[in-house]
């Protein structure tokens, strides 16, 4: 079994309770809003990274970064993108097994057409009262076990 760690809409902020939640994670996507290269760098430090642009990812640091990737971790297929609503091709014939998206900052984790869709929220910045969160993705072929991470105390989503 894989152990992914599952963040997005950093916007510049690593809070130290990424740390924890990331613990024993041989693997971070990152699905964009980042925010700084020091994010990225600091992410590295746990493990190895891939990572895509969102729609603040606008300085050179980000140029080389990609709007969209296919990621195969632990048997699954996993496409890695920033807005849901950029996606341009249809999951199933893609062969893959979960859409990893971010840019609501709304943590949201549901199964479509067979195909896992996980939003792992924001764990930046807060925004408005919406919470601060990761996602953890257990892989075991194409079996993918999601669980959203509440990185504040008191809250749960």
């Amino acid at each position: 079994m894989l152990l992914i760690g599952v963040i997005a809409d950093t916007h510049g902020l690593l809070r130290p309770q990424v740390r924890e939640a990331l613990a024993g994670v041989e693997l971070i996507l990152h699905a964009g809003d980042i925010g700084s290269e020091e994010v990225l760098a600091g992410l590295r430090l746990l493990g190895p990274v891939q990572a895509v642009r969102g729609n603040v990812d606008v300085l050179p640091w980000a140029a080389g970064l990609p709007r969209e990737q296919v990621v195969e971790a632990g048997g699954a297929r996993v496409l890695l993108l920033h807005d849901l609503v950029r996606l341009t091709r249809d999951p199933g014939p893609a062969r893959l097994q979960a859409v990893i998206f971010g840019h609501s900052h709304r943590p949201a984790v549901y199964v479509q057409n067979g195909v896992l869709y996980l939003n792992p929220g924001s764990a930046g910045p807060r925004r408005f009262r919406l919470p601060v969160t990761l996602a953890r993705l257990r892989v075991a072929g194409e079996t993918l076990e999601p669980e959203i991470v509440p990185l504040l105390d008191g809250e749960s989503s």
